[in-house]
């Protein structure tokens, strides 16, 4: 069975972005040359699911290849109907039957790229097999959390941590089942 992987940044104190969906606290690590991983997680998967806000925010200030490359299936979760482009599924229906179906099915990895609203509503239903998160040395002090309250106590083993020079922290784990 294929696991969906929660591959993110966030900063020290848990926020994925600032007020207004703002994520330039994020070039405080960019690195000429370095992808922290990036190029190597996303050889292992064929599928994304991503929420509408970070999608619109990637299709801005990156462009439409960065998730469609026609390698991959991409779903945008929202509430709006739009017509499909390309390989890019906007979906609007149920997320947990949408994630159960795609684990069934062949094919490589799953990754999930966010919003905290997709990903806390996977965590609720337990869905989220490994998790590969990148601390940015930065306090935010508020905006959009990581992990929201109410949500199932889940236990993870660890896996591995990685530093690097920018002073960003990577850490891997995966659930225990």
């Amino acid at each position: 069975m294929r696991k969906i992987s929660l591959f993110i940044a966030t900063s020290l104190d848990g926020y994925i972005a600032k007020p207004n969906d703002d994520l330039t606290f994020l070039k405080l690590v960019e690195k000429a040359g370095e992808d922290y991983g990036y190029g190597e997680f996303t050889d292992t998967i064929d599928t994304l699911i991503i929420g509408r806000r970070t999608y619109d925010y990637v299709l801005k200030n990156v462009g439409l290849s960065h998730y469609d490359n026609g390698q991959r299936d991409v779903y945008v979760i929202t509430r709006t109907e739009r017509p499909q482009v390309g390989r890019t599924t906007f979906y609007t229906g149920n997320l947990t039957e949408l994630v159960k179906r795609l684990k069934s099915e062949k094919g490589k990895n799953i990754y999930c790229d966010g919003g905290a609203e997709v990903i806390n509503e996977l965590l609720k239903h337990d869905l989220i097999d490994e998790f590969i998160i990148s601390i940015v040395p930065i306090l935010l002090g508020n905006g959009t959390r990581l992990f929201k309250d109410s949500r199932p106590e889940q236990t993870l083993e660890f896996i591995k941590v990685k530093t690097f020079e920018t002073g960003l922290t990577q850490l891997h784990y995966k659930r225990q089942k």
